[in-house]
């Protein structure tokens, strides 16, 4: 926690802003309070979310059914931002807690008693939440609050709002790279299957302060996490074995191998009030400091009165805070189609351990010449920024540092689209075209680019992107491309292009390329490309 900065705004929908408890890559978070005293956190919503057409729509959707999984594992939401407001925001009860990343990172390792409870604390969880009909989807150690009475999980409605189309249908990537199941990694759909995969690599986090798919002192790409969550065995080292089978089970590379959190919670055995049992005096006395913490500011910081013409909320938990009337939720018009490419809309994933950046809804990405007169450092807004410098490899599958002369050259292919879009928010396509062309550059370098052309089945309108590609990983047979910058295939169509897509490409014999599922193509892309030259 720390003081506002001066360009901090003083209130938000009508709550004072007090401190700021620290931000991500969804968003920065504030702490807050309702008129009455009430202690919030409220998070503001980074504004590459209001790229994605339906989003709003989407976020205020998921917001208000998350009401319906509420239990003792969850913080209660008490408003949110009603379509149309900037800057997006949701306010739910302040926990004075560390998180489970933090706490780890500045105290090691969990000792075996309160790793074992809070095991059984986050099956319970994920439990309630799954009998509720829905899924976390983004399950990680920074999402896992240490509070007095359970673990707690946040960020439950926005991951589901942030990753409800993308992951389906056209989008991206949700989540924390180290911690995404297989499936999540690959580009589909992000169930219960995928929280438990998660709750596996969150608790081999808190048993040795690493994640699975990291090795010690590492600070990896997305695309390496990716290619090792897909392809490689989790490392488990460290993690007690009395409680390494069930971490093990949880990990299964097959969704329907893993065990359900009925199983898990059959499994761990943990006896009714481990948790608060297994708490060590030192978690006991973070928590009492930031109570204390909290209180204070609260004592200093006069409650402000509700403005004029404010109604009490409907449907949000106890009704001490007020909303503006502008926080009645209309639903709004349909939108246009969210444009489609190549690229599953932007996953822009930056990794040091743990540290993952939020993932925008449309598709790919801003403006860099290419081949003549760029350099890959220019991002959206025209500002440029250094050069990126190639991160660690992994000794365990990288062979080169470079494109292979045999890959050179250019390739073509094309898928037949998707008719399952909805046509408000997710675009229906008749046939997706690509063109990639490749030249030599060592790994970290502008190695070609790709063109897609994505055909809308609506208006016949070509929505695709054009990508600058970067050599972001090489291995044996496959090479892992990162999407540096992207435009609009046609700009007349008013496309949003976003940078940091992620795609792996496999060789397949003299002349076959084949596109890997781990990565973030849309549904109905070629499943293989051809050279043409």
């Amino acid at each position: 926690m720390r003081r506002l900065e001066p360009g901090d705004p003083p209130a938000i929908g009508g709550y004072p802003l007090l401190a700021v408890l620290g931000a991500g890559g969804m968003g920065q978070v504030f702490l807050s309070r309702t008129a009455s005293g009430r202690p919030l956190a409220l998070k503001t919503l980074r504004p590459e979310f209001g790229l994605d057409p339906g989003f709003e729509e989407r976020f205020a959707r998921e917001i208000a059914s998350s009401d319906r999984a509420r239990s003792a594992w969850t913080v209660p939401v008490v408003d949110y931002s009603p379509p149309g407001q900037k800057p997006q925001w949701l306010a739910t009860e302040y926990a004075p807690a560390p998180s489970l990343a933090d706490w780890v990172e500045h105290n090691g390792p969990l000792p075996e008693p309160l790793l074992r409870a809070l095991a059984a604390e986050l099956a319970e969880g994920l439990r309630a939440v799954h009998r509720a009909g829905f899924a976390h989807r983004d399950v990680k150690p920074s999402n896992v609050l240490l509070a007095r009475r359970h673990p707690l999980l946040i960020d439950f409605g926005i991951a589901r709002a942030a990753d409800d189309t993308r992951h389906t249908r056209t989008g991206g990537v949700i989540g924390s790279p180290g911690y995404m199941a297989p499936e999540q990694a690959a580009g589909g759909i992000s169930a219960e299957p995928g929280d438990v995969f998660s709750l596996g690599a969150t608790l081999a986090y808190a048993a040795t302060g690493n994640g699975p798919f990291l090795q010690p002192g590492e600070i990896p790409s997305a695309a390496q996490l990716l290619y090792r969550i897909v392809h490689e065995e989790p490392a488990l080292d460290g993690v007690p074995p009395a409680l390494a089978p069930l971490l093990a089970a949880c990990l299964h590379k097959s969704a329907q191998a893993r065990p359900t959190a009925d199983e898990l919670m059959e499994r761990i055995g943990a006896a009714p009030g481990s948790w608060t049992a297994a708490l060590p005096a030192e978690l006991s006395a973070d928590i009492a400091a930031k109570e204390a913490e909290l209180q204070a500011l609260l004592q200093r910081t006069a409650p402000l009165p509700p403005p004029p013409h404010q109604a009490p909320p409907t449907g949000f938990g106890p009704p001490v805070a007020y909303v503006e009337p502008s926080a009645v939720h209309v639903r709004p018009p349909a939108l246009p189609p969210a444009p489609a490419s190549l690229a599953r809309r932007s996953a822009r994933l930056r990794t040091a351990v743990g540290v993952v950046a939020g993932v925008v809804a449309t598709v790919v990405v801003v403006a860099l010449a290419w081949p003549d007169g760029g350099d890959g450092r220019t991002d959206g807004s025209g500002r440029t920024s250094p050069p990126p410098s190639p991160s660690p490899s992994s000794s365990r599958s990288t062979t080169s540092e470079a494109l292979p002369s045999s890959w050179v050259g250019t390739w073509k292919g094309t898928g037949p689209g998707s008719a399952s879009g909805d046509g408000v928010v997710n675009a229906r396509t008749t046939k997706v075209s690509v063109t990639v062309t490749l030249h030599a550059a060592a790994r970290g370098g502008i190695v070609g680019r790709q063109i897609s052309h994505v055909i809308d089945a609506g208006s016949g309108r070509d929505i695709g992107c054009t990508e600058t590609l970067r050599l972001q990983e090489t291995h044996a047979t496959s090479m892992v491309f990162e999407a540096a910058t992207s435009t609009p295939t046609d700009p007349s169509t008013g496309v949003v292009c976003m940078p940091g897509n992620i795609y792996t490409l496999t060789k397949a014999g003299a002349d076959t390329l084949k596109l890997g599922d781990e990565g973030s193509q849309t549904a109905g892309s070629p499943a293989r490309l051809t050279r043409s030259s």
